[in-house]
């Protein structure tokens, strides 16, 4: 078994006078030109020594930072592609969020499946990575919302000749190594003081060998070099405990961290001042933070000790904090009180950048996938800001990153993140309830509220840990938070679940040798009939599968249902229920066997396919429309075709008005009667995603180098179903429903074409119905009705005083007036609906009298109990006595009670025994 040693024993580091050395503090393998080192440089084992003394020639801003990197990379012969958004989902199916620049590429090009858009490339690619959430502002160094600068090189080995979409090596570690070091150089980096730490990288099946790049404390890049696939036979045991083995494709996966390089420039106390100088002095000032020279010193000397605040290497926070108020010789609570107002700024101006990666790239908060994310870390944010007390509103601070990032729908972006604080505040109300019962519940037991219970206030009410601490001190409940725990809600969230989730069918095992069935629905999707060469039969439980060397059905997928129709031979006409594509092979359910080999005409349910591929060109174009309407925002989060109806699920952050339905329908339908051609092309999928960008995927990624794209005028999707020549084919789009799927979900549910017509028959019908019952014109039906309501409205207010009259009047009477203990009861049976029950029971009550009602009115026996408030009696007990008389049950509280049971019979019977039953409750 090797341990990859011999994978870090590279040329340039022999040439070029490195040694390798074991760190005395942390026991890491290192490469270094000091050949007296005897630590790797990384805090722990050392502290930040650029602070106040910048490891570079001259002060970079982020933007001159980014533009010396890529400019280098591109004077070294690599292309510079655009950044890729922060919704890595928007490409790829295994992840929600971009948390490194490989994931431009993967799964695809990583494969070997296509080709990068250039070998080699450069890149700055934003990230958000929500597992480093606990550490921003505490280290003073780690951000979630961050610039990947990197370059890529992809390789495959020569042997495998063209299995891959790309071959040979453009270069591998060494020349990555040299790169590294000479860009270091060209900044004016002292590189003797450079370490290179050995560190093998391992995920998602993949792994390789790997090296930090250390500089004056920080690390500055990650040099992963993507060339092992995990194998139960691998020669490699790696770190994760799994055996891995080499793959023909190996990958050059750097990543050079723009804020710290930005931050190594300046050598300011923290990151933060380096990238968001201008927002750190606004909130300092908002939040009225204004240190003295002493207080600034202090800080300054904190800030060189920052890195081992690290809550993936410290035992906890307090014990780090502690360790380093001894080092500054000040007390741990001073040092506390000092610094964490300012973590939390930091915090603030991280989260908002975050914020405004995730609105801006059209991310709308919801309570699963990106949008949950999103809502966690705009909730968090909130808090911080409360907490330290700066009162500028968060839909400006947010926007101030936005602004800053250039983002043109910054309105849209404010609206998201107003709309999102106040379902917040309705939330806390919400929750907080819940806390205080939590609380209470664990303090009677006398144990402290696990993090488990925190994760689901969190999860389901939104409610942050240290709110939940204070509610829970109130009660005499303790809380203990984990210093990870922002980190722990992450990673419940931060991998799409559902997509890995995939339905397995097992097939016959000679499916796998059939060639690919030729799709002639591509070639013109108006024809309905085709000739076919059946290839083979599979025999199934409810019918046959059958295979053709070509055909016209289109298989289920994209949402959009198969075609159905009949497959004739000689002399069997087989009906086709069901269309499944398997692989590049596609299979026709049939309820009768057409015979292998047999030449045979298919025949299409042409009403079907009219109606299925009106629906889907529609549900473009009411994809279109809600994204004029709704803002950009909107993005396909679902759909589904149909042959009467269609329904279209789309992100936006509020209910849809029924100004914006007629708005919507109206942009649809002027598209359909504009006549526009649908286009139908196969580019090749770099050009298709530079020229259109990732809003091409709504519904759904495809393979392969080429891909299927529809364009109805300005919309452009990638589209594997079936679709009209012309808008004006479909005839006519109409909006049927809208109602919300989940939060931060809204579905239009909508019909084309013939079903447009019968569904807007079918409303009319309703309507014409509803005016010839109430005798009006169609017209006249909305000021009827409400009239009507109106009218009902007054008459139930009559009513419901009228018997409040009776039952005065009945109180009066005093009927069945009897003495219990002193007290005056009156025992009546009253034949009554349990309003007018009510009613007389509060009357007798306001005469000072204890009522015990009974009823059979509605086929059971029912009670109502009054107690006026001086008299010991129990309404509650005495209901819960009689009502198990008459087989039932029924309480309340003790001055207002009712219940009841099936045994109308015993209803005279339990009454006759109440006076016995008060009794008891008296003496009870």
């Amino acid at each position: 078994m090797s341990d990859l040693e011999s994978e870090y024993r590279l040329e340039y580091f022999e040439t070029n006078d490195f040694v390798r050395r074991e760190c005395t503090s942390c026991g890491a393998h290192f490469w270094t030109r000091d050949h007296d080192r005897e630590l790797c440089g990384e805090p722990p084992c050392e502290d930040y020594s650029f602070i106040d003394d910048p490891g570079f020639d001259e002060p970079y801003t982020m933007e001159e930072m980014r533009e010396a990197f890529l400019s280098f990379f591109e004077e070294h012969g690599h292309e510079r592609i655009d950044p890729y958004p922060v919704a890595a989902n928007r490409w790829r199916d295994d992840v929600l969020l971009t948390q490194a620049s490989i994931y431009d590429f993967q799964p695809l090009v990583t494969s070997g499946e296509t080709p990068p858009p250039a070998n080699p490339l450069c890149i700055s690619q934003p990230c958000i990575r929500m597992q480093d959430i606990d550490n921003v502002g505490k280290t003073g160094r780690h951000t979630m919302a961050f610039e990947m600068m990197a370059h890529h090189a992809f390789n495959a080995r020569e042997e495998v000749g063209d299995e891959y979409a790309y071959s040979g090596e453009v270069y591998w570690k060494d020349e990555t190594v040299e790169l590294c070091d000479t860009l270091f150089e060209s900044m004016g980096a002292d590189i003797s003081e450079i370490t290179y730490i050995e560190d093998p990288w391992v995920g998602g099946g993949n792994a390789g060998p790997a090296i930090e790049v250390i500089y004056k404390g920080a690390e500055l890049a990650t040099l992963v070099f993507m060339s092992m696939e995990q194998d139960d036979d691998g020669e490699y045991e790696l770190k994760d405990g799994n055996r891995y083995s080499p793959m023909d494709t190996y990958i050059v996966d750097t990543g050079y961290g723009l804020e710290r390089w930005t931050w190594m420039s300046q050598g300011t106390p923290t990151v933060y001042e380096a990238v968001y100088p201008e927002m750190i002095d606004f909130l300092k000032e908002n939040a009225g933070i204004d240190l003295t020279a002493d207080e600034e010193e202090l800080v300054h000397r904190a800030a060189k000790l920052a890195g081992h605040m690290d809550i993936d290497e410290a035992e906890d926070m307090l014990t780090a904090r502690g360790e380093i108020a001894e080092r500054l010789d000040v007390d741990r609570d001073e040092l506390e009180a000092l610094v964490t107002p300012l973590e939390d700024i930091y915090a603030i101006a991280d989260h908002c950048r975050a914020l405004a990666y995730m609105f801006g790239d059209g991310i709308v908060p919801s309570n699963v996938g990106t949008g949950y994310l999103a809502r966690m870390v705009l909730r968090r944010t909130k808090r911080l800001v409360d907490g330290v007390g700066v009162d500028a509103p968060l839909d400006e601070l947010v926007d101030m990153q936005a602004r800053r990032l250039g983002y043109e729908n910054r309105d849209g972006i404010r609206d998201i993140v107003r709309t999102e604080e106040a379902k917040y505040r309705e939330t806390l109300e919400r929750g907080s309830r819940r806390v205080s019962q939590l609380a209470e519940e664990y303090a009677e037991r006398g144990d402290s509220i696990p993090v488990s219970e925190l994760l689901e206030l969190y999860d389901s009410h939104g409610i942050q840990p240290d709110m939940v601490r204070e509610i829970a001190a109130d009660a005499g409940a303790s809380v203990e938070i984990p210093d990870d725990f922002y980190g722990q809600v992450a990673a419940r969230h931060d991998t799409d679940t559902a997509a890995r989730k995939a339905q397995e069918e097992r097939h016959d095992e000679r499916l796998a040798d059939l060639p690919a069935t030729e799709r002639l629905y591509y070639e013109d999707q108006e024809r309905t009939e085709f000739e076919a060469v059946v290839l083979d039969v599979f025999e199934r439980e409810d019918g046959y599968d059958v295979v053709l060397d070509q055909t016209m059905f289109y298989p289920e997928g994209g949402g959009q249902p198969a075609d159905h129709g009949v497959i004739i031979a000689d002399d069997v006409t087989a009906e086709v229920t069901d269309v499944q594509l398997h692989d590049d092979v596609i299979l026709h359910r049939t309820d009768e066997d057409p015979g292998k080999g047999e030449f045979v005409r298919g025949q299409l349910d042409a009403e079907r396919r009219r109606s299925l591929m009106r629906h889907h060109t529609a549900t473009h174009l009411v994809g279109f429309a809600a994204r004029e309407v709704l803002g950009d925002h909107v993005r396909q989060a679902g759909a589904q075709k149909g042959v009467d109806s269609s329904r279209f699920d789309v992100t936006h952050y509020e209910r849809i008005t029924r100004e914006e339905v007629k708005e919507i329908e109206r942009v649809a339908n002027e598209l359909v009667m504009d006549n526009i051609a649908v286009k139908q092309e196969w580019p090749d999928r770099h050009e298709a995603e530079e020229k259109h960008g990732f809003d091409l995927y709504q519904g759904g990624i495809p393979p392969g180098e080429k891909i299927r794209l529809i364009q109805v005028a300005e919309d452009v999707q990638a589209c594997g179903g079936t679709h009209v020549r012309r808008t004006g084919d479909i005839g006519a789009v109409k909006i049927l429903t809208t109602e919300p799927v989940q939060d931060g979900v809204e579905r239009i549910v909508f019909a084309a074409g013939d079903a447009a017509v019968r569904a807007t028959q079918r409303t009319e019908d309703a309507l014409y119905e509803a005016a010839e019952t109430l005798d009006v014109s169609p017209q006249e039906v909305p000021d009827t009705a409400a009239r009507f309501f109106r009218e009902w409205k007054e008459r139930g207010k009559t009513v419901d005083r009228l018997k409040s009259e009776l039952a005065e009047v009945r109180a009066k009477a005093g009927a069945d007036e009897i003495e219990v203990e002193g007290t005056a009861v009156v025992v009546q049976r009253l034949d009554a609906d349990s309003d007018e029950l009510r009613a007389t029971a509060n009357a007798l009550v306001t005469e000072g009298k204890v009522a015990v009602l009974g009823s059979t009115a509605g086929g059971s026996a029912q009670f109502v109990v009054g107690v006026p408030d001086d008299v010991p009696i129990n309404a509650g007990e005495v209901v819960s006595e009689l009502a198990a008389k008459v087989g039932g049950g029924g309480g309340g509280p003790p001055d207002f009670a009712q219940g009841g049971g099936p045994d109308t019979d015993a209803l005279d019977e339990a009454l006759e025994e109440a006076p016995d039953v008060l009794r008891e409750v008296l003496k009870a």
